[in-house]
């Protein structure tokens, strides 16, 4: 049975996704409003992505499609609520996830809170999906392994999801392309975009030296406590980061960061003990329709991704006294960095229950 989507809002970014979103509504009888979110330049000049060319791409889809195209400008929020968040996180020695803060903050919060008054539904290019059991909506996992965004969107609010649709829940990402093809969409062939959310093709350590310079400092082994090198800011680097160290001899691995100090801790090899644990600390765990754990339970079977990756890992979130959660995995996880978020499903990677903020990785003791 086709969902009912009511007055819909599309959010189009002048991408291939997006795009093939649209024909989709419009096959199933849906006129939606179209809008293009502004972010646009700082103070300073900051320019991240080519915003005009993507408009363009908006502009012939909305003439070709005979729709409305609005631009809904969020310039100040997501400078004051995502790049603030992106520098404070970093600043404090973290690893920021921009684009889950972009969903919840952004195309799903400010955007709806100005213009979604007069809609039923936000539809979106997310490769995601969503199910409804006993009448409760939850997100669930897209058809495309590789190019599902469920963990992009497992910050959002219980009713952003309830308004939410994703229209590509059901394709692969070859099958976007085919559509995008067959209906002559002037977006078919562009390249998917990469980088921080909106920021687009802007260099991620570019983007911090801007806002938070350099400063050198010493590289050391963990194991031997020697000093290899410089860094120039631990701002730089990330638990589990191999590349971009400049250090002869590896691989070499950070395995550790003392904010403080301004050092950065390495191991070398392969397989190095230090990059790896098992245990993973979490906290302000968002569980979008709501607890999944079973009443009085303390624990649950579950699988989940520490990062952005096809790939499920199963495990035990376990409820601890104190509010936060422990998560103990089945395998040992390389490059467990606080500041990001893990996202939690069920035991069969369907459902998405919601993510949680991790606060600490560790060993089991042998």
């Amino acid at each position: 049975m086709m969902q009912n989507l009511g007055r819909t809002a599309l959010l189009l970014s002048g991408g291939v996704d997006s795009s093939v979103a649209l024909q989709l509504l419009v096959e199933q009888g849906v006129r939606p409003d179209l809008y293009y979110i502004q972010i646009g330049a700082d103070e300073e000049g900051f320019q991240g992505c080519s915003a005009e060319e993507d408009l363009e791409m908006c502009r012939w889809l909305a003439r070709h499609y005979d729709l409305r195209l609005f631009t809904s400008n969020l310039h100040q929020e997501y400078w004051d609520y995502v790049v603030g968040y992106i520098i404070d996180t970093v600043r404090e020695g973290r690893t920021p996830h921009p684009d889950m803060m972009c969903n919840r903050i952004i195309k799903f919060g400010y955007f709806d809170d100005r213009w979604g008054a007069s809609y039923d539904t936000i539809a979106t290019g997310h490769y995601a999906d969503k199910r409804i059991i006993e009448g409760k909506h939850y997100l669930a996992t897209a058809k495309d392994p590789v190019k599902d965004q469920t963990d992009f969107l497992a910050q959002i609010t219980y009713p952003q999801l309830v308004k939410a649709h994703f229209p590509l829940g059901k394709y692969t990402k070859d099958e976007v392309r085919e559509i995008a093809e067959t209906h002559h969409l002037i977006t078919s062939r562009r390249k998917d975009s990469q980088g921080i959310c909106f920021l687009g093709k802007v260099n991620y350590n570019d983007f911090l030296e801007k806002y938070l310079g350099t400063k050198p400092g010493e590289i050391i082994d963990q194991e031997t406590g020697l000093v290899l090198g410089e860094h120039q800011g631990y701002w730089f680097h990330t638990i589990g980061q191999r590349k971009g160290l400049g250090l002869g001899g590896g691989p070499w691995y950070v395995v550790g960061k003392d904010v403080s100090e301004n050092k950065i801790y390495v191991s070398r090899g392969f397989d190095t003990e230090a990059q790896y644990g098992d245990l993973i600390g979490l906290a302000e765990l968002n569980f979008i329709s709501g607890d999944p754990m079973p009443e009085l339970s303390e624990s649950m079977e579950v699988t989940f991704k520490i990062r952005h990756t096809p790939d499920f890992t199963r495990g035990v979130l376990e409820r601890r006294e104190d509010g936060s959660y422990l998560l103990t995995s089945t395998e040992m996880m390389q490059g467990i960095a606080p500041g990001q978020y893990c996202t939690l499903y069920d035991s069969d990677h369907h459902l998405c229950f919601g993510s949680g903020l991790i606060v600490s990785g560790a060993r089991k003791s042998l």
